[in-house]
């Protein structure tokens, strides 16, 4: 379930080896969180950053992971200071000193839902009866989802 953006500079597109950082990241991302779920990352080049240093060389790594809601701040906090370490370990050595890293560990909305799910398929893909079109929460309609539901 673990949702990831990230965004990167564009000049980054031939050097960050994004392969190798998803390799790491998301068993990092499900032990940390306790995720059974799968996470899903999309990577997007951003062609334009503008910051306080002029400088050609600067550039960034900027991750936001989604999780349903109930994970405690200083989870949060230690997930996010382990994917900042990660992401800087998979910078090429002459960019990462310069490089602007930060990372996002944030709730998703209560209006979250995905399809299809898991558990919204028999094992041939089609799926079950009584399913709700794959839309999935982990409570109740009025209650807000919890982790223990494999997210």
């Amino acid at each position: 379930m673990p949702h990831l953006t990230i965004d990167y500079s564009a000049q980054l597109a031939d050097a960050f080896d994004r392969d190798a950082l998803i390799k790491e990241l998301h068993p990092l991302v499900l032990s940390e969180t306790g995720s059974t779920g799968v996470c899903k990352t999309f990577f997007r080049p951003a062609e334009t950053y503008i910051g306080n240093d002029p400088d050609e060389a600067a550039v960034f790594v900027h991750a936001e992971i989604g999780l349903m809601p109930g994970r405690s701040e200083a989870l949060k906090a230690r997930l996010s200071d382990g994917v900042m370490a990660l992401i800087r370990r998979h910078l090429p050595a002459d960019r990462a000193e310069r490089a602007f890293v930060s990372v996002e560990v944030r709730d998703l909305a209560d209006s979250y839902r995905l399809t299809p799910t898991a558990r919204s398929l028999l094992p041939d893909g089609r799926p079950r009866a009584g399913q709700d079109g794959g839309r999935t929460r982990c409570a109740g309609s009025d209650q807000r989802p919890t982790p223990v539901c494999g997210s």
